[in-house]
């Protein structure tokens, strides 16, 4: 008996992604763009002027009330105490093996209200989860599918937003979030990013999301925006060495083992799930780290799976893999033995029998001029 498919969801902006003939696909359950003008036109876009990407799959959460900070500070490995009004900060929350359930984007807009931002794949596992450890006092609601965004990113973004938004936007600084009203309804403009560039993302209600996008697209015409697909923010934040969950990162990896450890407080006094494990792992040292590598030589691309050998002897798997467009020839992401993680190292990898040469080099491969 065949089981019926279920209909892929769509986001706010899938008749303007139509309209501009875009070519869409399936990604997580959700109908998005992959490409428009294709994959390294979008990226050097991105890498040159700008690129608006729709992220409205991704999830939007709101947690209030006189115990969130605690709440928020039992469930992530950030320390959320950190946070000023209008900051925000990347975070992760772990299983209690300290395996990765999702990485995501706290903000703290103002007292004790909070923001977060989740992967689109993970907003039912995020929701449950921390629906089964609210506390008394603290109030949790899911509004991702009232909300749409998109990421406007690249060299010109801030100049493109300026001209769209006025001179009374209050732009906000890196890892900040703001408040504003355009044509009478209130948006949000944070400052993070997946690309590697500067650039905003911008949150808005459903209702006015084909609108917003097609005013955006026009006040970026002069600048040569480009509206851009998954493909070439796979190939930017790649560069960028920026994980994606479900590749580089899962319940089965730790935040340490990702070499994440920056955005895991593992000093501070209170606890939060996941943390007895991941201070047993650091004390008793790492047995895998994800690492960057790249081709020594022309071939084909790495991909995700294939095997990453050192004198003939299997020490790692490849977790992300693309050709670079920025940088020319293959570049990857992939756990390896934790003896075969240091920058220099060179190894093997395995593309369906033949063995190319690979380097273990240094992140990220490529960081904005400054």
């Amino acid at each position: 008996m065949n089981t019926p498919s279920v209909p892929l969801k769509k986001t706010a902006l899938f008749d303007a992604h139509q309209k501009l003939g875009a070519r869409l696909v399936d990604f997580g359950g959700w109908n998005m763009p992959v490409q428009y003008s294709g994959i390294v036109d979008e990226h050097k876009a991105v890498r040159e002027a700008a690129g608006v990407f729709d992220i409205s799959h991704m999830g939007e959460f709101f947690v209030s009330g006189d115990k969130a900070l605690a709440f928020l500070n039992g469930l992530l490995t950030n320390n959320v105490a950190k946070l000023g009004e209008s900051q925000g900060q990347y975070t992760l929350m772990l299983n209690e093996a300290g395996g990765v359930i999702d990485d995501l984007i706290i903000y703290r807009q103002a007292g004790s209200d909070y923001f977060l931002v989740v992967n689109a794949a993970k907003i039912d596992e995020d929701r449950t989860w921390i629906e089964k450890h609210l506390l008394p006092g603290v109030h949790f609601a899911d509004k991702s599918f009232s909300y749409s965004a998109v990421a406007l990113q690249g060299p010109k973004a801030i100049a493109i937003a300026r001209a769209l938004f006025g001179p009374g936007w209050p732009e906000p600084k890196r890892n900040q979030i703001t408040s504003y009203s355009w044509n009478c309804q209130e948006i949000l403009t944070a400052r993070t990013g997946y690309t590697g560039e500067d650039g905003i993302e911008i949150f808005f209600k459903n209702e006015i999301a084909e609108n917003f996008f097609f005013a955006l697209l026009e006040a970026g015409k002069p600048f040569g925006l480009k509206p851009c697909g998954l493909g070439a923010r796979d190939t930017l934040r790649l560069e960028a060495c920026l994980p994606l969950n479900g590749n580089d990162l899962s319940d089965k990896r730790t935040p340490l083992e990702a070499c994440l450890g920056i955005f895991v407080a593992l000093d501070r006094p209170d606890e939060f799930i996941g943390k007895k494990v991941l201070l047993q792992q650091k004390a008793s040292g790492l047995k895998e780290k994800l690492i960057a590598f790249r081709l020594k030589e022309k071939g084909p691309p790495p991909r995700p799976h294939y095997p990453l050998l050192r004198d003939g002897v299997p020490v790692g798997e490849v977790t992300s893999g693309a050709p670079s467009p920025t940088l020319g020839g293959g570049i990857g992401l992939a756990y390896v033995r934790a003896d075969s993680a240091e920058p220099g190292t060179l190894l093997e990898l395995e593309i369906r029998g033949s063995r190319l040469p690979v380097e273990v080099v240094k992140k990220p491969f490529y960081k904005r001029p400054s």
